[in-house]
């Protein structure tokens, strides 16, 4: 695939892999990315996955067509994208390897080599030119691990952006590109909003056309619409006025006061999203709760506790700095409810949080004593997404 006149993709598609990082489902595949550019001297931008390295060989030959690369850019040490530099740098001993000093250190911990006598260590806005072509580079620690850097080539005006604006899904899957990349910023780089805000202050002093990410696909046009995105992202703002509602329900009962719920809400017109957490996609639900502005979580109670895939939920919103959201509480216990204790008490660490009230009681089954809460911590919920 042709990038620009100078620049090739040489990636691949992965449809072997059901988990990424061996939590997130991706049920159309992963892909991994790769660059060359072809000038008075040739770079190479990453490499790919380690089950993949013979296909992204014949990538990289095909386009080289008998030419000699000089320089092998690494931007992340993660394997998925640094899995084959050993290989490469056996197979072109004359090419330098281009990263950050923590990255060289990483190389040696994965491969013995630190490539001391062959490389280049990459500082920030430190240039390096290829002939008609400049590279600078970026420093990025945190997005998201601390070597990372991304790459502003200056005259076609191309950032290569490491994992930022990248998404779930191979290349030969058609599916819009916000709610994958929604779920992947999430999951992987969600917790560093502060580390994501720092690189698009620099990104916004760069003049960009093309965003060459290492998942997902290359970004040529509304640049605006994906940076715009981000930046909500990492700030923590919700996209839009809507509810989540997350329940975790054995015999029924909670599930129908979280159903009751819905109804009402979507009855005073409000965007209502269902998840019951003990089967769904828990990484969707959590990027559908930082999508939202309101989330209402809903357990029974499950040995002095709430249920387990509550608390996995909840751990996973505060890992990735849930914040600036207002929560409801539904809880239910035949004899001592205290599930909403003890959810509250998980969240109390999260930033600007406003808590819904009343907090809804069930006792067993959905009896007439409950509905009333439930109609009242609706209308709480509806004022605050007018």
């Amino acid at each position: 695939m042709q990038v620009t006149d100078s620049i090739r993709y040489v990636g691949v598609n992965d449809h072997q892999v059901d988990l990424f990082e061996g939590q997130y489902q991706v049920p159309n595949g992963m892909s991994y990315n790769s660059y060359v550019i072809l000038d008075e001297k040739v770079a190479v931008m990453d490499t790919v996955d380690i089950h993949f390295g013979e296909e992204w060989m014949a990538n990289v030959k095909a386009v080289l067509a008998g030419r000699t690369p000089d320089y092998l850019i690494v931007q992340h040490m993660e394997p998925d994208h640094s899995a084959n530099i050993s290989r490469f740098l056996e197979e072109y001993p004359q090419a330098t390897v281009v990263a950050t000093a923590k990255a060289f250190v990483m190389m040696k911990q994965f491969f013995g080599n630190d490539y001391a006598d062959r490389r280049i260590v990459a500082s920030e806005m430190s240039e390096l030119s290829l002939g008609a072509h400049t590279l600078h580079f970026v420093m990025a620690p945190m997005v998201h691990w601390p070597e990372v850097m991304v790459t502003y080539e200056s005259s076609e005006r191309v950032l290569f952006s490491a994992d930022g604006f990248g998404k779930f899904g191979a290349l030969d899957c058609d599916e819009p590109w916000d709610d994958e990349a929604r779920r992947y910023y999430i999951g992987i780089v969600g917790k560093y909003g502060v580390q994501v805000q720092a690189l698009l202050k620099k990104a916004a002093a760069l003049d960009i056309a093309v965003i060459c990410p290492l998942h997902g696909p290359v970004l040529t046009s509304d640049l605006s619409h994906y940076v715009n995105l981000y930046q909500l992202w990492s700030t923590y703002t919700p996209e839009k006025k809507a509810v989540v509602i997350a329940y975790a329900s054995v015999y029924g009962n909670t599930k129908e006061a979280s159903l009751m719920m819905a109804e009402e809400l979507r009855k005073n017109g409000k965007e209502v999203i269902v998840h019951d957490l003990a089967r769904c996609d828990m990484a969707q639900a959590v990027a559908d709760a930082f999508c939202c502005s309101s989330l209402v979580l809903a357990s029974i109670t499950y040995n002095a506790d709430c249920y387990p895939c509550m608390k996995t939920f909840i751990n996973q919103l505060i890992e990735h700095n849930y914040q600036k959201r207002t929560v409801g509480f539904i809880e239910n216990g035949s004899w001592a409810p205290m599930a909403a204790k003890v959810m509250q008490k998980m969240l109390e660490g999260c930033k600007n949080l406003t808590m819904a009230e009343p907090v809804v009681t069930v006792r067993g089954a959905v009896t007439k004593q409950a509905k009333p809460q439930i109609k009242e911590q609706m209308s709480a919920l509806a004022a605050e997404l007018e």
